[in-house]
């Protein structure tokens, strides 16, 4: 059964960058298709960026131009690049993988979450 980690998750100042990786075990991440989610305070989880088992990307307008979603699926890894970091981009990250992730529904496996927190 596929079971996701994410890390990479911390502090950082507004402006700065954070590298997040979703790592897979117990299966193949070929194939799948890997979104990523947050949970902001006050707000419920959304889903804001996805890659396709073929490489497409899809982001939300308030990430669109700041992340990068991209896949390894050579380390079975999913990485999420962001910059210009806002303090509205805190909250607890989480990868997804599912059939519908691309449409912010909720995927049939998920990784336990990683906190970004984006102050001075």
């Amino acid at each position: 059964q596929l079971q996701l980690v994410e890390s990479g998750g911390g502090l950082v100042q507004p402006g700065g960058s954070l590298r997040l990786s979703c790592t897979a075990s117990g299966s193949t991440l070929n194939g799948y298709i890997i979104g990523w989610f947050r949970r902001t305070p006050g707000k419920e989880r959304e889903g804001f960026s996805c890659v396709n088992s073929d490489g497409t990307t899809y982001y939300t307008d308030s990430v669109k131009g700041r992340f990068t979603i991209s896949r390894d699926d050579a380390k079975n890894t999913v990485y999420l690049q962001m910059s210009s970091l806002k303090p509205e981009d805190t909250g607890v990250y989480y990868c997804s993988a599912g059939a519908y992730v691309c449409y912010g529904r909720p995927g049939d496996y998920w990784g336990q979450g990683t906190q970004v927190t984006v102050s001075s």
